[in-house]
């Protein structure tokens, strides 16, 4: 059961890394692998926004626009990447990626309470464990998220091609990757948004993360947009929600 969520079956059919490359990655390392994360430093005093991207995506895509925008808000930006992606090395094994969030962070060397977490999609996953690991976390930040990462999973793999029963499976997800008391237990504030129109991780998950959110908390729903075009479809209002969750709360800049 230790290692049930670092099964080659999850690692092949839940995640869909590339290759990339860009110059001076900043490297994590996490023992058995080596992640080529990307840091764009503004102000060392400025709070940090730590960006963990979706699934089928790298590093590489969130250079540029969004590193500029984030940096006008007066924040630090982070781009983390993941094992497997990127020019990082290892297996996007899911346990594995879950460890892989503690070195990511401390390889920053700030206090926690000048982080402020993002998640997009499969990125949401790493962000909630993050808040989990350091809830001194100054925000939480969850774009098109997911709220039962076990219903994700089944989509995709059967409890008896992993060698466990139902039960053992639900069982284990529930143990490491329970998004309710997570969310329940990070006391800061959060900022959740979704697309009403998602058809890849539909919307009630962004309800679900946002009921959970026991601090301050916004959810923002767009109309427009569909899970991989939701910041494109809505960009003014999507960095402008963005900014102002950020602004709102003057321990977050």
């Amino acid at each position: 059961m230790q290692n049930l969520l670092n099964h080659d079956l999850i690692s092949a059919r839940y995640f869909f890394p590339r290759k990339g490359c860009f110059k001076n990655p900043f490297w994590v390392d996490c023992g058995d692998a080596k992640l080529a994360c990307s840091y764009h430093e503004i102000n060392p005093e400025a709070k940090t926004l730590v960006h963990f991207h979706g699934n089928g995506e790298i590093v590489d895509d969130w250079q540029g626009d969004f590193v500029t925008l984030v940096q006008k808000m007066g924040c630090n930006c982070f781009l983390a990447e993941l094992r497997g992606y990127g020019q990082s090395t290892g297996l996007p094994q899911l346990g594995k990626m879950l460890e892989d969030v503690v070195p990511t962070v401390e390889a920053l060397q700030r206090p926690a309470s000048e982080l402020i977490f993002f998640g997009r999609s499969v990125g949401s996953i790493f962000a909630i464990e993050a808040v989990s690991r350091f809830p001194q976390a100054s925000g939480l930040i969850l774009e098109s998220g997911v709220a039962d990462v076990l219903e994700r999973l089944l989509l995709r793999v059967e409890a008896s091609e992993l060698g466990v029963s139902v039960v053992e499976f639900e069982q284990e997800v529930d143990r490491v990757l329970n998004h309710q008391h997570k969310m329940m237990a990070y006391p800061g504030p959060v900022l959740v948004m979704h697309t009403q129109n998602d058809g890849l991780v539909d919307v009630s998950h962004g309800q679900r993360l946002y009921d959970w959110a026991r601090g301050k908390k916004t959810l923002k729903i767009f109309p427009r947009g569909n899970h991989n075009d939701i910041m494109y479809v809505n960009a003014q209002e999507y960095f402008s929600t963005l900014a102002g969750f950020i602004r709102s709360y003057p321990d977050l800049i």
